[in-house]
């Protein structure tokens, strides 16, 4: 289903393992009101956090390349897994195409923005192994500070925990306090979350960590980083004033989509189209 002739008017495309890119959603729809955007949840194959790197690429391309023939003006990686291990390989493609649609992912913005953070030098991650495993974050942070120390705690399972529909229990609070120990006794004043599932308890997460941790999410910091990808390829949305519109497709049940989805994104949800994959996740 190819976009509007006029590029600019075209979607951005966002897509996440499940519902947590949402979080990255609702920033982009409060900061870019006049744009119309396209989500794609891979929800039959959630989690991505501990899948291999070869299965992240393979899936993310299989993602990107439906949301391409959606017509995406732009592609945004809103997992952090999927960012770590697919980003040089999807920017590759997509510059291949008719439109040379670029992609944008979550690590380098987030990093960033912790370095400018921290005050005493010393950065927390919190992330899934996936994510861990493939150093993306540091190299990005690294990149800006080399002198800047990274403290990553794996947390598998945790982004599940969140997704699933059981109320906030004592199993998430112990989890997350066992992840946040290391955390605090190394001493980091700023705390990188490095799966959009994290922000949705980030509550607890700063209470546990203390109030004066910096905590980072990637979503204030991404839209800054789309609106200027816009403004300099000139696909910007002309729309004089109104909104964009914003649908929704998930490679598992839609209605359970739209529950959870409802949760994360705190904002109206239109129909949820559910798409078939071609690549079967691995157990």
């Amino acid at each position: 289903m190819p976009g509007p002739s006029d590029p600019r008017e075209r979607p951005i495309a966002v897509f996440d393992s499940g519902v947590g890119g949402l979080t990255v959603l609702h920033e982009l729809l409060v900061q870019l009101p006049r744009e119309s955007f396209v989500y794609f949840g891979d929800t039959a194959r959630f989690p991505y956090g501990e899948r291999s790197r070869d299965e992240l690429e393979r899936f993310a391309m299989e993602v990107a390349e439906e949301l391409l023939a959606r017509g995406a003006k732009l592609l945004v990686v809103a997992c952090n897994s999927a960012t770590a291990a697919a980003l040089p390989a999807l920017r590759a493609r997509m510059l291949q195409t008719t439109l040379g649609v670029d992609v944008l992912g979550v690590v380098r913005p987030e990093a960033a923005q912790a370095v400018t953070a921290t005050r005493n030098g010393r950065i927390g991650l919190l992330a899934t192994p996936a994510t861990i495993a493939s150093g993306a974050y540091g190299e990005a942070v690294h990149a800006v500070d080399p002198y800047v120390d990274l403290v990553a705690v794996a947390a598998p399972g945790l982004a599940t925990l969140i997704q699933s529909d059981r109320p906030l229990d004592e199993r998430l609070v112990d989890e997350v306090r066992r992840h946040v120990a290391p955390l605090r006794e190394a001493g980091v004043d700023t705390v990188i979350l490095g799966c959009t599932h994290y922000p949705l308890i980030r509550p607890l997460l700063q209470r546990m960590l203390g109030r004066d941790v910096a905590i980072v999410t990637s979503g204030a910091a991404l839209a800054r980083q789309v609106e200027h990808a816009l403004d300099s390829r000139g696909l910007a949305s002309a729309r004089a004033d109104g909104e964009g519109d914003y649908r929704f497709l998930c490679s598992g049940d839609a209605e359970s989509f739209r529950a959870l989805a409802t949760r994360f994104l705190q904002l109206p949800l239109g129909p949820v189209e559910r798409v078939t994959t071609r690549t079967e996740a691995v157990a």
